[in-house]
């Protein structure tokens, strides 16, 4: 390996999570890495001082070119879209590129879906990376003073996009764990207890798998088709759960005759009830974390 390869390699899983967090989805991250490794190779890196914001500038421009381009696949994507999880306790070390993207939470990056292209990447460059106004300017070809601007409408955005991303993990375990027993037990007004009046449940599930096709809006609703699906499957054989951490936090895997059939996470509202529920049912968008649960085994 020479140099330059190294210090290519040495960046790579921060470039990683930055191009998962402005994608939301593995392979894409993994493509954009690519593509900025084709263009690492080719640059005379006599004229390159920085070489960690050379690569940070053309991985967040070549993941910026990637959600314009998939903004119409998403726009017609069969229901709701949800990004693709990835498991946090993995302990494989081929997977360790990953370790920076797994801190990444899905309601937060379910949240960033209503920003913008450009800031989406100001607001990761900022907050995640601690890049300086100067290097997000140079990177998107703007002042200092736009970025600024970019930094705080996102920031605002994602304030009145509903989920809490402060919840520690203890707290969406207590809340995953007794909501789910509330229903698997027919409990209702105890699982109503901690619903939040307002809450939201979505669920992806592609074109390949039975999903709500779009999001299911207060307690009534989403309780009535929670307890349907759970009186489903447990009156089927074949059906099994465990926890795992995903994208930092506690979640829920079901399985379907030993294979992976959904993950679900929560994330509390403001007043620490449960506000948003997450149902990722798209077997492609499962690929990954099925991988990831193969290396365990």
């Amino acid at each position: 390996m020479n140099e330059h390869t190294a210090q290519f390699e040495s960046e790579r899983p921060k470039l990683i999570s930055l191009c998962y967090r402005m994608l939301g989805q593995h392979s894409h991250a993994e493509d954009a890495v690519q593509d900025t490794w084709i263009k690492w190779a080719a640059a005379d890196k006599s004229t390159i001082h920085n070489p960690s914001a050379w690569l940070r500038k053309v991985a967040t421009n070549i993941a910026i070119d990637t959600l314009k381009s998939a903004a119409h696949e998403r726009e017609v994507y069969f229901g709701p879209w949800l990004p693709e999880p990835i498991l946090s306790d993995d302990n494989a070390s081929s997977l360790a590129h990953f370790e920076l993207a797994q801190e990444c939470e899905l309601a937060l990056l379910w949240a960033m879906e209503r920003l913008n292209a450009k800031e989406r990447a100001a607001f990761i460059l900022r907050e995640a990376f601690d890049a300086s106004y100067a290097e997000i300017a140079s990177t998107l070809q703007t002042s200092e003073a736009a970025c600024r601007q970019l930094v705080s409408r996102s920031q605002k955005k994602l304030q009145d996009s509903g989920p809490r991303f402060d919840a520690t993990p203890a707290e969406i375990m207590d809340l995953t764990q007794k909501f789910f027993l509330a229903v698997a037990t027919e409990e209702y007004d105890q699982a109503l207890k901690l619903l939040a009046p307002n809450a939201t449940a979505i669920s992806d599930g592609g074109t390949k798998k039975r999903a709500a096709r779009r999001p299911l809006h207060g307690c009534s609703e989403i309780l009535q088709v929670l307890s349907a699906i759970w009186k489903k499957t447990n009156s089927e054989d074949g059906w099994s759960t465990r926890m795992a951490v995903v994208n930092r936090n506690p979640s829920i895997l079901r399985y379907k005759d030993s294979e992976l059939d959904s993950v679900i996470t929560i994330a509390p509202s403001q007043d620490t009830q449960i506000g948003w529920i997450y149902i990722l049912r798209n077997p492609e968008k499962l690929l990954f974390i099925r991988h990831q649960l193969e290396k365990q085994t």
